[in-house]
């Protein structure tokens, strides 16, 4: 795509943030990301991604998504069928979507990995894994693990950079260029179902890390929850304001890492084997339960006060690890 209409299409996307209302890289440029034109917003219910929600074979693709300010507005997790919400050095977050239905041809920014990945992610059976490095203490960890490994550094042709944005947040991902990971573990796909009765009337909810903010905004109009980042609108070049039919927010233990970003910062790890609390929004109204994990093969359950099941509702699932 030449030089000048990439620009365009950024710019483009800026103007329409500002209408909703506002580690390392190689210094080496691959071939300019081709952006997609803007697709119609997802549907009124909420629903993206359909894998997590649906049946039939669901080869697995997880890709690590940089949520910084400098990093947005990102392309093409619209698509995903969960986004987990990780904490990361620094206080600041970072996105783990995971794509089990239809692949978007460009997904991004994509930053490395970290060790609360290698526990989130054997409960998907053997995924790829696109991420852009990891701190050398944690490549034998990721080398070890089952899943594909399709970093930059192993599959070079299915990234490229834009050289409209600032170095590193500008690697995006091919997807269509991978190896495709083997089928989503039936017993580990969300559960689905009506809404519970109960539950109390909520139309705005917050998680707050220490310098980062994720909140949910609930849209009768829509019936969806619309994601905001540090108080601005959250939304994707190709599909515009991000929303969701489920919020999970669950409640973890973090440690810190024996890996240092190159401040000096401590990668928190978020401990997503075991049990706490969870909230489960639906319907602009809040369930509170308890979330559990016996494995890092298994995957979480979402229980009520009495042990029923907490089912999240069809279309894209947002989880995340709150403090």
């Amino acid at each position: 795509m030449p030089r000048g209409l990439l620009r365009a299409l950024f710019a483009a996307a800026v103007v329409v943030l500002a209408v909703l209302g506002g580690v390392a890289c190689s210094p080496s440029e691959p071939p300019r990301a081709p952006v997609p034109p803007r697709a119609p917003p997802p549907p009124a219910s909420g629903a993206a991604g359909g894998g997590a929600t649906a049946t039939g074979p669901q080869p697995v693709l997880a890709v690590k998504i940089d949520n910084v300010p400098d990093a947005r507005p990102p392309v093409g997790i619209a698509a995903a069928d969960l986004v987990y919400v990780e904490p990361v050095e620094g206080g600041f977050s970072r996105l783990l979507t995971i794509f089990a239905g239809d692949l978007p041809p460009l997904v991004g920014p994509v930053r490395s990995a970290r060790e609360t990945d290698a526990e989130l992610l054997p409960q998907f059976g053997h995924p790829t894994l696109a991420y852009s490095g990891a701190a050398p203490e944690l490549l034998p960890r990721i080398d070890a693990a089952p899943l594909t490994d399709a970093s930059d550094s192993h599959q070079p042709a299915a990234y490229s950079r834009d050289g409209a944005r600032p170095v590193p947040h500008n690697l995006f991902l091919h997807p269509a260029e991978l190896p495709p990971g083997a089928d989503w573990p039936a017993q580990n796909r969300p559960v689905v179902g009506p809404t519970p009765a109960g539950g109390t009337p909520t139309d705005h909810y917050e998680v707050r890390y220490p310098s980062a903010t994720v909140a949910f905004h609930w849209s009768p109009e829509q019936q969806r929850w619309q994601v905001s980042m540090d108080g601005d609108p959250y939304a994707a070049v190709d599909t515009g304001r991000l929303g969701t039919s489920t919020v999970v927010v669950q409640r973890v233990r973090e440690r810190e890492s024996a890996i240092r970003d190159t401040k000096g910062n401590p990668s928190p790890i978020a401990e997503t084997v075991g049990s706490g609390p969870v909230e489960v929004l639906r319907d602009g109204r809040a369930f509170e339960g308890t979330w559990s994990r016996p494995a890092p093969d298994a995957a979480a359950a979402y229980t009520g006060p009495s042990g029923e099941p907490l089912p999240v509702g069809p279309g894209q699932v947002w989880i995340v690890l709150a403090p």
